[in-house]
């Protein structure tokens, strides 16, 4: 009983670590997007402006989708090892092979898009704030599309 302990207490700390892995992304990435609102100049070309907020954006919620799931797949893992008899426990701390199936339900898990979206569409307001000119603004993003 006590190995069955153990594993399980390692699993517990490679999800938490995961978690811990996707709160500082988060909190990377709206430093980030400030930071580059901050340091901006108006000489800034206005079109490469726009993806320099956005590309960001999108890399952070890639890299953080990606962590969540492989914190999935320690999950998932926990759980089987904790329905195991405690003298057939190998120790093996690897995980079934996620598939892009399960990354997509990562990407756009609930936890994702409530914290991407909104800070997408904040930053799309601000930069047509900025850009003081919403037809220019409009163009912009049309052309990003």
């Amino acid at each position: 009983m006590e190995s069955k302990l153990k594993i399980l207490e390692l699993i517990q700390g490679i999800v938490n670590r995961m978690s811990s892995n996707s709160f500082t992304l988060k909190g990377w990435a709206v430093t980030l997007v400030a930071a580059i609102f901050v340091l901006s100049s108006d000489d800034v070309d206005k079109e490469y402006f726009v993806l320099l907020v956005l590309i960001p954006i999108l890399m952070f919620w890639i890299l953080d989708a990606y962590y969540l799931m492989k914190e999935r797949a320690y999950i998932k893992l926990y759980n089987k090892t904790r329905t195991i008899e405690p003298e057939s426990i190998d120790f093996d701390l690897a995980t079934e092979q996620s598939s892009f199936c399960d990354y997509i339900k990562s990407f756009f898990s609930v936890a994702e898009i409530l914290f991407y979206i909104p800070m997408t569409v904040i930053v799309t307001i601000i930069i047509c704030i900025v850009l003081k000119d919403w037809s220019m603004s409009i163009q912009i993003l049309k052309n990003i599309q």
